[in-house]
């Protein structure tokens, strides 16, 4: 057990080594590591209660969410009785459900083709036979499909999901340095960004839906009169984005979708000077919006972001190139957000911030400090114990001590980790947890010893004994910091994170770094008595 190859001992070096080297960059300015190769940038980001910033916390739109479903099943079976030659009368959302009338004589046929509209619920709804539309004849040529709770919960889930990486992309858009984003509950998205003291930016970008369409303007009725109430079932009135607003009748049929956007960036028109956002589709897309150009040549057509008018150009020619621009008076500010959240794409549903919180830096640094005192009281009073206890052999484990938190520092770094204080205090932790499987190896090699082996003999044997039990130790606190890490949340997932860290490099130190530190000098010794 105490003997190590050249080659064995120097890969032991070499790992310790590499790893600690990893923890480098947090000793040095962000201008200098930004000046390193790219691979060497990697450093600890202090989380938001270390270095402050800004707490949001999100709830997504559940009506907006059930809105959207009725709609989208009322349009479906539009589609449906119109792709079947079904004729049919008083088509509307009612409620929780969907109501539709057809003649007697078509009503089996068209029950039989709304009920291919209902797919069974996945995950473990689907496994109970819950369907995402229920289809049921009301009597008197009256089809209602209602849509139940368990595909609105599961409506809303697949909106969370898709509302995070949406929100993900805006904030990396803006640049800032790891923000922390994740579901919380049911329909709640908690939103950390640290370092960003002023959320003004950030909110207005959360908070906007960027629903982006392309529809044609409605020319056969003038805005004056949809405004006292005469808009036609296809259309509908919408107002300008900027002021003084102005009236829009915009028929509701989507030309083309922001979802087909491939790319917008901020620019400025080259004869007028202003700012403007330019943008390119996809092949579907460019194909859509040459076919729609090409029809509607001579006719204005508007650009309609969350129900307000951009712009409404009039088509003076067909657009095959598949790209284009938007102008509508904006600020360069304005032109630059607004290419943010289009190239991250609409959210499915609204956001409403229900909690915000700006955590200053002065705070931050209050954690750092106390976090430092308890870290350095906590190691110099482990230091003094071990060295009180067992002398030599508690420098040898002292020594093993400060490799493993180095490890464990370097290995953040490289994960490019959040640290918070719960994670300090999983690192605080871990010294302690490293200096317990020391000390399961020296009273091991003490009780060798009093069975009357010899220096050398009761050494290889405390640490060849002591194996099985550090291991399980460690093994069942990894377990929980595993649970910890898996059903947590923010501060709990970092302390998680740590401590798992720390457990790792406590068993490869605790078996090589300091057992090759006990063999080397065993080897240059060749102690008769073991001074611990």
């Amino acid at each position: 057990m105490l003997y190590f190859t050249r080659w064995k001992a120097l890969a032991v070096i070499l790992t310790a080594t590499i790893v600690c080297l990893f923890a480098v960059p947090n000793f040095f300015p962000e201008s200098t590591v930004k000046t390193w190769p790219k691979w060497a940038q990697r450093h600890i980001v202090l989380g938001l209660d270390l270095q402050g910033g800004s707490h949001i916390l999100l709830e997504v739109d559940s009506n907006s969410v059930k809105k959207d479903k009725l709609d989208q099943v009322r349009d479906d079976v539009r589609r449906t009785l119109r792709d079947a030659k079904i004729g049919y009368t008083g088509l509307a959302v009612r409620g929780e459900s969907v109501e539709v009338r057809v003649k007697d004589t078509d009503l089996t046929n068209a029950l039989a083709k709304l009920r291919e509209l209902s797919q069974p619920l996945g995950g473990l709804l689907g496994s109970s036979g819950q369907r995402s539309v229920e289809v049921s004849d009301a009597g008197g040529g009256l089809i209602r499909l209602t849509v139940p709770p368990a595909a609105i919960t599961e409506r809303v889930r697949q909106s969370v999901e898709q509302s995070i990486q949406i929100v993900e992309r805006r904030i990396n858009e803006l640049g800032t340095v790891e923000p922390l984003i994740q579901r919380q509950g049911i329909d709640r998205i908690l939103v950390q960004v640290p370092g960003l003291q002023d959320p003004t930016r950030l909110k207005e970008l959360l908070g906007k839906t960027a629903k982006l369409d392309f529809r044609m303007v409605d020319p056969t009725v003038p805005p004056d009169q949809a405004q006292q109430g005469r808009v036609p079932p296809d259309s509908e009135l919408l107002m300008s984005s900027t002021a003084p607003k102005v009236p829009y009748v915009i028929k509701k049929q989507v030309l083309v979708s922001g979802g087909d956007l491939t790319d917008a960036q901020p620019g400025f028109d080259q004869r007028s000077g202003e700012p403007i956002v330019s943008f390119r589709f996809n092949t579907s897309g460019a194909r859509k919006f040459a076919q729609a150009t090409l029809e509607n040549v001579g006719q204005p057509f508007a650009i309609v972001l969350d129900n307000e008018v951009i712009s409404a150009p009039v088509i003076r020619e067909p657009i095959t190139g598949g790209s284009g621009q938007i102008s509508g008076n904006f600020t360069v500010q304005g032109a630059n957000d607004l290419s943010i959240l289009l190239r991250a794409g609409a959210l499915p549903a609204p956001l409403t911030i229900i909690e915000e919180r700006t955590v200053g830096p002065g705070l931050g640094q209050d954690s750092i400090a106390a976090g430092e005192l308890a870290s350095y009281v906590g190691s110099v009073l482990v230091i003094v114990f071990m060295l009180l206890t067992y002398r030599l052999f508690g420098f040898f484990a002292n020594v093993a001590v400060a490799i493993n938190v180095a490890m464990i520092f370097g290995i953040l770094s490289l994960l490019n980790a959040t640290l918070t204080l719960p994670g300090i205090a999983g690192i605080v932790l871990t010294v302690g947890i490293a200096v317990d499987s020391n000390v399961l190896i020296y009273e091991r090699i003490r009780e060798e010893l009093r069975a009357g082996r010899t220096a050398i003999s009761a050494i290889d044997a405390g640490f060849t004994r002591a194996l099985a039990t550090i291991l399980d130790s460690n093994i069942t606190t990894f377990i929980a910091a595993a649970v910890l890490f898996y059903i947590g949340t923010g501060p709990v997932r970092g302390f998680a994170v740590t401590l798992g860290i720390g457990i790792i490099t406590t068993v490869f130190t605790a078996f090589t770094v300091t057992r090759l530190i006990v063999a080397t000098w065993v080897s240059w010794k060749r102690p008769k008595t073991v001074p611990i």
